[in-house]
């Protein structure tokens, strides 16, 4: 059975990617992750998301894939321990040293090697195995003929983790030093402030208060940065390569986004979305022109407007709860009375709420909506139900 990974940095994320169809759900702890400090999970937390997925028949694997230095190897062994207490089903490492030191000190721990570690061929896929390994998330650049002669040659029992959805990064399999050597903050070590993103001018030595646009095709002056990834459409030919689990990116992304996301790639494997529909979802989250990476080949060398986000649509409000012929819904961006709000359900399929009666929590006629969080009424015929989203064209 193929694996659909979903990425959570927050509580509500978490919930949107297990409602909305995920087989096993990823996140960062306290030691050693790969995103900023608000994407990391406490002890307590990471019980409570394991009690929530496992409750749900799935997986928690918790990410331990930043550079390690000297004085935090020391750490692993009860950092550990402490996951295997709380109820992660692995972890996922880049450094040769954290995955032995884990391997030896937390044997019943799952490992999984993470992209990080630029697993390109079957030689070092073995390695990883005989250290221990139960996983290979696979080099991003990788091709699928590649991944198919990988699977080939290594054990039938090490599992293969593909990457489909979400941001690229400019550097080989993420490893960057470009915000180190411009901010001083690495990316490596989690502190990522994303220049590859940014728009740059170049200045003549001697003019230093005056800049020249750099332009590519299409006026875009984003020359580092890259496309995002979507694989909604090469599926079955990742499947039949070998790849037993698909990832989407996105620890610091909202609810919605996972939400939509998730929804469309379960979609696509149960086999009840096509994939122009399934297109036409993905167009509805912030993202950058899309791609599909280094499946086919090397990636177009297009950049033009690659760092330009668009969207189709707003996250408008999240449902709590339904009775009487009334939705409780926490309000996330402004809408008005007379809107029609696209319902985003595992439940349902192309529903609108027209949003013509709008309360507050004292009963009282609202006719804009534009309080973040703010509790509100909405009559409809749609029987929703909680974890449940609404959005409205942008």
């Amino acid at each position: 059975m193929t694996e659909l990974l979903a990425p959570a940095g927050s509580m509500e994320a978490l919930r949107a990617a297990l409602r909305f169809g995920a087989d096993a759900v990823y996140l960062g702890g306290p030691l050693l992750q790969l995103r900023a400090k608000s994407a990391g999970f406490s002890f307590d937390d990471i019980a409570e998301a394991a009690k929530l997925i496992h409750a749900k028949g799935k997986r928690l694997y918790v990410t331990v894939n930043a550079l390690a230095y000297n004085d935090e190897i020391g750490l692993l062994p009860e950092y550990g321990n402490r996951l295997l207490e709380c109820g992660v089903d692995a972890a996922i490492v880049s450094d040769l040293g954290v995955l032995t030191t884990l391997h030896k000190a937390c044997p019943r721990l799952e490992l999984h090697v993470s992209t990080q570690a630029s697993c390109t061929n079957y030689a070092s896929a073995r390695t990883w195995y005989e250290l221990g390994a139960k996983r290979i998330v696979l080099a991003r650049e990788m091709t699928v003929d590649e991944i198919r002669k990988l699977h080939k040659n290594v054990p039938d029992d090490l599992e293969l983790e593909a990457f489909v959805h979400g941001a690229m990064c400019m550097a080989y399999s993420g490893r960057c030093l470009l915000s180190s050597a411009i901010l001083g903050r690495s990316g490596n070590r989690g502190d990522c402030a994303q220049p590859c993103r940014w728009k740059y001018a170049l200045v003549e030595e001697t003019r230093p208060n005056q800049s020249f646009p750099i332009v590519e095709e299409g006026n875009s002056s984003y020359i580092l940065s890259s496309r995002d990834l979507c694989c909604i459409g090469l599926l079955d030919e990742l499947i039949d390569a070998g790849v037993t689990s698909l990832k989407i990116e996105g620890r610091m992304k909202t609810e919605y986004y996972v939400a939509v996301v998730v929804n469309a790639y379960r979609r696509m494997l149960d086999g009840t979305m096509t994939v122009e529909n399934a297109q036409r979802e993905l167009l509805t989250v912030s993202h950058r022109p899309y791609t599909t990476g280094f499946y086919h080949g090397e990636l177009p060398q297009d950049h033009s407007n690659a760092g330009v986000y668009t969207q189709t649509h707003r996250f408008a409000g999240t449902v709590l709860g339904f009775e009487n012929g009334f939705a409780t819904v926490m309000q996330r961006n402004r809408f008005v009375r007379g809107d029609a709000l696209e319902v985003v359900s595992p439940a349902l399929t192309n529903a609108v709420l027209y949003a013509n009666e709008i309360t507050d929590e004292q009963g009282e006629p609202v006719e804009i909506a534009n309080r973040v969080q703010q509790i509100l009424r909405i009559r409809t015929d749609l029987r929703l139900a909680p974890g449940d989203l609404l959005r409205i064209k942008a």
